[in-house]
């Protein structure tokens, strides 16, 4: 189906749901709970909603994602510190995303 952003609806869920099935139900559960939320939106606050890694190349983005820069599978106990958040558009967490796997493989 063709979309003017994005997955239309009835390919959104089928891409989530195969996402999902790659996360253990640890991690699933903390990005659904409120500590998470507060944590991501006080990051977002803090980088004034920008993309991180655009805003090292001179260029201003709006972040729509907050990244752990070591993922959350690596380091468990980091998954809440800001230090270890950077907020990041879509384009800069899927490069992140795709070199964390090269780095750590299935646990990024």
């Amino acid at each position: 189906n063709l979309t003017t952003n994005g997955y239309c609806d009835e390919h959104r869920k089928d891409t989530n749901r195969e996402y999902n099935l790659t996360r253990d139900e640890r991690v699933t559960r903390f990005y659904k709970s409120r500590q998470w939320e507060m944590t991501r939106k006080l990051v977002l606050v803090r980088d004034h909603g920008l993309c991180q890694m655009c805003l090292k190349h001179r260029k201003i983005v709006p972040a729509s994602l907050v990244d752990h820069i070591i993922p959350v599978r690596v380091n468990w106990s980091l998954r809440l510190n800001k230090s270890n958040l950077q907020s990041l558009c879509v384009s800069c967490h899927n490069a992140k995303t795709a070199e964390d796997k090269r780095k750590y493989g299935n646990l990024a």
